[in-house]
């Protein structure tokens, strides 16, 4: 008999909840029972995961597997299970201390081949994480510059199975091939321990002026540029209002390049939605700029609020 816990992360909305991962192997009929209120897409973890652990080399057990997903009574979904299932199982078969992972949050999708691949809402993951009191994240490599934004978390990031199991049980890590936007494998070394690696988080540089339209580039309206930079310097709303073709939509997209750059906290949030929405600029894991949405003239207001 075997047991074995580490942490991941469901998301409800924008928000993340930490979620324990508990694997327990009894003697009996080789079975994998996956419990905790999964939706179809982590119910079907269970053959990923099984395909991975084997295609990386480490043996499946042959035994009752039942892995518990706790607080049962909060919904779970998505693919970014995976990697914390399958480090649940490999502690509880003996294959990996237990105790190595137990304060572990781990987050990513497994490839049949056992390649860890990205997931959405890595930042509000790695923020609950943060705000639960978890030290130590691993997500997959594209992410680790995403989720390095949260202060006083020391992040690792892996580009397979194969290579978690190599870190957590000090022997060599094997070389994996980058894939896009990847980093190198150096950057497995010295992580793991709190502050170090990129938990310190990045620096917010100052927004560069000249990205997008510059308000500039604006010919007349004297009085519109006049209310633009007053609700700007104020903070204040505005209301644009006139017939079609008079600029009203020329002179909102450009409200975003006199505005001041958001604040951390403001960057945070506003990375953090569009983490979840998987619309992130590849290489820019910090949103700095206030984001600029043009919703259709036909939109509801059900569609608008959601």
């Amino acid at each position: 008999m075997g047991f074995a816990r580490t942490c991941s992360v469901a998301l409800v909305g924008v928000e993340g909840v930490v979620v324990e991962v508990q694997a327990d192997l009894e003697p009996g009929v080789a079975a994998f029972a996956l419990v905790g209120l999964p939706d179809k897409s982590l119910t079907e973890s269970r053959d990923r995961v099984r395909a991975a652990v084997v295609n990386s080399g480490a043996e499946w057990p042959q035994k009752k597997l039942t892995v518990g997903l706790s607080p049962a009574s909060v919904p779970k979904g998505g693919s970014g299970f995976d990697l914390a299932v399958a480090a649940a199982v490999l502690g509880a078969a003996e294959r990996i201390d237990p105790r190595a992972i137990a304060d572990l949050v781990l987050i990513g999708e497994l490839g049949l081949d056992g390649r860890v691949r990205p997931v959405r809402g890595i930042l509000p993951a790695v923020l609950a994480a943060a705000d639960a009191g978890y030290h130590q994240v691993v997500v997959p490599e594209q992410t680790a510059g995403e989720a390095s934004l949260v202060p006083g978390v020391s992040v690792l990031g892996v580009r397979s199975l194969r290579q978690l199991i190599a870190v957590l049980t000090d022997e060599p890590v094997p070389e994996e091939e980058p894939t896009e936007a990847g980093r190198p494998d150096a950057m497995l070394a010295g992580l793991l321990v709190p502050g170090a690696g990129l938990g310190t988080g990045l620096a917010a540089d100052p927004t560069d002026p000249s990205e997008g339209p510059d308000l500039a580039d604006v010919a007349g309206q004297h009085r519109a540029r006049r209310a633009l930079e007053v609700a700007a310097a104020g903070s204040h709303h505005l209301l644009l209002s006139g017939p079609p073709g008079a600029g009203k939509t020329m002179l909102a997209e450009r409200l975003p390049g006199i505005l001041p750059p958001l604040t951390r906290q403001e960057s945070l949030e506003v990375t953090a939605v569009h983490s979840v929405a998987g619309i992130l600029p590849p290489g820019e894991p910090l949103v700095r700029r206030a984001p600029y949405c043009a919703p259709h003239h036909s939109a509801t207001m059900q569609s608008l609020v959601g």
